[in-house]
């Protein structure tokens, strides 16, 4: 019985540990992965 249990549980936690929503608007990806934001690239102390 308890074994049963145990097992219930864990495959319960490994399925909702592995499921999630996924949202596939494009306005939310406004800049690709491989470009670097704004602030990135320049030389630190140097505002412009």
């Amino acid at each position: 019985m308890i074994t049963r249990l145990l097992l219930i549980f864990a495959l319960s936690w490994c399925a909702l540990a592995t499921s999630g929503c996924f949202d596939t608007n494009p306005d939310d990806q406004e800049l690709p992965w491989s470009r670097p934001a704004d602030w990135e690239g320049g030389v630190p102390g140097f505002g412009g």
